[in-house]
């Protein structure tokens, strides 16, 4: 079984045979839930990318550690970098889209507050609701081991997917009535893939033709139709077997 990964704010002049401390919060669950123990293997990280892979030389009290340091690997910046726009979801279906995308590998979620979303964020709620997903990613980064942490974007409006969109090396959104398969799109091999994942409701007329004014052709997954919270993950997988990042 691979080592438990904890989050740390920086890894700045952690090096190769230097001793590193864990407390706080984290310290906390590794000495206190994990329970590790003197001799075990941990990895930190900070989320973006470095990390300090190590062996536990003590744990004091019941939320600190100290690690000698054996190497520090890096997480390189993905390529090409997939994106899904994912349209808010009822409930805590959001939360459960966020966590399967990051578990899958997605590199950034920006969340859509489509015409026909029935939740929409707003003032203090979608304060909440934003720091609930970074969240999410933040804790299905840990559990899967990831040294980069997908970017969970501010919400966004149809305008400012729009944009995008434009922007993107590929960009589709994916719809059931989509003529092409995204099993078969033609796909580049690096730059950016942004992908739109619409509400319930679906994609009203007007937000597809913005979205095909900025490039982004519809595309369909497969003969069955995904719920929005499953479909982003499907869709990150497969592109990520088809892209080779898998390989």
């Amino acid at each position: 079984m691979t080592a438990p990964v904890f989050v740390v704010e920086s890894l700045e002049g952690v090096a190769p045979g230097g001793v590193v401390t864990l407390d706080g919060p984290e310290g906390r669950h590794a000495v206190s839930v994990r329970r590790l123990q003197a001799g075990e293997e941990i990895v930190l990280t900070d989320g973006q990318g470095r990390g300090a892979a190590g062996t536990v030389l003590a744990t004091e009290g019941k939320d600190r550690l100290t690690i000698e340091v054996r190497e520090c690997p890096a997480e390189p910046e993905p390529a090409p970098r997939i994106t899904v726009v994912q349209a808010l979801p009822k409930g805590d279906r959001g939360e459960l889209a966020v966590e399967t995308m990051t578990e899958t590998g997605v590199d950034a979620v920006v969340p859509w507050a489509a015409a026909r979303c029935i939740t929409q964020w707003k003032g203090e709620r979608g304060a909440k609701s934003l720091a609930k997903w970074r969240s999410t990613a933040r804790e299905a980064g840990k559990q899967s081991r990831r040294l980069r942490f997908p970017e969970i974007a501010e919400a966004a409006t149809t305008k400012q997917v729009a944009a995008l969109l434009a922007a993107a090396d590929f960009a589709a959104v994916l719809h059931e009535e989509g003529a092409e398969p995204l099993a078969t799109a033609e796909l580049p091999e690096k730059g950016s893939i942004v992908l739109v994942v619409g509400p319930e409701g679906g994609v009203s007329p007007q937000e597809l033709e913005a979205f095909a004014e900025a490039g982004a052709k519809p595309f369909r997954l497969g003969r069955s139709v995904l719920r929005t919270s499953t479909a982003g993950t499907a869709a990150t997988a497969l592109l990520l077997g088809r892209t080779g990042r898998w390989s």
